[in-house]
């Protein structure tokens, strides 16, 4: 691959890793966050969950200026989304104020889900777009475990009452290293000859280092005037319920997996099982490096062997660790296996949906309507999971087998679907994938 592509890569893959650290900073503030707005429990679990109010808009709405505005602008704007929100809770001098600037890191958040991975699908060689948007995924994953190495590192540098608003502003610097960054790095050609600024388009393709600019000129430019040659295409035109199945369903599935409720509720879990307590560090680690290191054997063989190939071992994995954690809550038995099938389950998650999901979404729309399609199942995505954040605890404190055992049926009926419904999109241009299966 040639270095422009893995800078291009790496730049806006930066915006996953705010993502991540967006997420996943305010686990170790919510002592201090408590004390300092006197937030009784409730007030307390609607703060945690605040940011994943501000995605649902953020998703929603973030193809409107990627298509009026570009990706690349898009995304710079974003940047300055994340320093604001950085910044703004850092310096909160009461609750009100610090959850409007949690609700617009949410909003930084849904929005880079939408434009980042399509951003990078559109300038990336089809051999190597897999491992390009699985970038995406991966900076998602080191952003998690940057969040909590971070929190460590400041909590030993004695700050005292204000440690916490430290750990909140920090994000601010890698912000504004992506919203930097973001100045050396083209628009997406696709998104230019949409426009009609062709001299432009061709300018981006030699820059990225396309292997034959030309010829992928030429045909960007022929898959463009096939659309307008038909009528304007929406989103919920007949021909493209194939794709809005598959990017609801994948969206879907990635939440139905509980990934964010066995995340966001580990100690818990623990708990229930009847074990006293868990180093939070520690458990941060186990977490954070195998969902680290199955990340990155995912983007080594997701253009290899395929997205498909992925998403159905993962989906063996998933059900399996889950319904094995099933049996334990029910049985009340084994719960020294509890710990390893947590592994086993973030191991098959991180290998599977964690790395294709984000990729799979964005080739499977037209040009005309990527932006909207990849909106819709980042949407999707949100929704779900503010959701389950939400009903998890209600069903589990009757029976934490029954979350459980559900996740498990929605990973098997995931195995199948993808086994029987969903094509593969591997090695294969944007335009030939569009054309070959999704328009009559």
């Amino acid at each position: 691959m040639r270095a422009s592509i893995w800078r291009i890569g790496i730049t806006a893959g930066l915006g996953g890793l705010l993502f991540g650290f967006d997420t996943a900073v305010i686990a170790g503030t919510t002592d201090a966050i408590t004390q300092v707005f006197h937030l009784t429990p409730a007030q307390l679990g609607f703060t945690v969950t605040s940011a994943l109010l501000g995605t649902i808009p953020g998703a929603a709405f973030a193809a409107i200026p990627s298509n009026w505005f570009g990706r690349r602008t898009s995304l710079r704007l974003l940047g300055l989304i994340y320093i604001l929100s950085a910044l703004g809770c850092a310096l909160a001098w009461n609750w009100p104020l610090f959850l409007i600037f949690r609700i617009i890191g949410g909003i930084g958040i849904g929005g880079c889900s939408v434009v980042a991975p399509m951003y990078i699908a559109e300038v990336s060689p089809a051999e190597y777009r897999g491992r390009m948007v699985g970038m995406f995924q991966l900076n998602v994953v080191l952003g998690i475990l940057l969040a909590y190495v971070s929190n460590f590192a400041i909590s030993m540098m004695h700050f005292g009452p204000l440690e916490w608003r430290w750990k909140f502003g920090i994000a601010a610097l890698p912000a504004a290293l992506f919203s930097t960054m973001l100045l050396s790095i083209p628009e997406s050609p696709r998104w230019l000859l949409s426009k009609g600024r062709t001299d432009e388009a061709r300018s981006c393709l030699q820059q990225i280092g396309s292997s034959n600019p030309e010829q992928e000129f030429a045909r960007i430019q022929f898959a463009l005037r096939s659309e307008a040659n038909t009528t304007q295409e929406r989103l919920w035109d007949r021909h493209l319920r194939k794709p809005v199945f598959l990017a609801v369903s994948i969206a879907a599935f990635n939440q139905l997996s509980g990934i964010n409720a066995i995340l966001y509720y580990l100690n818990d879990i623990f708990a229930a099982a009847g074990f006293s307590k868990l180093s939070g560090n520690i458990q941060a680690v186990i977490v954070g490096v195998t969902n680290l290191l199955f990340t990155l054997i995912a983007m080594n063989y997701i253009d290899r062997f395929g997205r498909r190939f992925l998403l159905l071992v993962g989906s063996v994995g998933t059900t399996l660790a889950l319904g094995a954690t099933a049996l334990i809550f029910q049985t009340s038995q084994h719960a020294t296996w509890l710990l390893w099938m947590l592994i086993l389950f973030i191991a098959s998650f991180a290998f599977s949906q964690g790395a294709v999901v984000w990729v799979y979404i964005s080739e499977i729309f037209p040009t005309s309507v990527r932006a909207a399609g990849q909106s819709l199942g980042s949407l999707t995505h949100w929704v779900l999971n503010a959701a389950i954040t939400l009903l998890f605890p209600l069903v589990a404190v009757h029976s934490h087998a029954i979350p459980f055992y559900f996740f498990a049926l929605m990973m098997a009926l995931q195995f199948f679907l993808v086994l029987t419904i969903f094509p593969e999109t591997r090695a294969r241009n944007l335009e030939s994938i569009e054309s070959d299966y999704f328009h009559a």
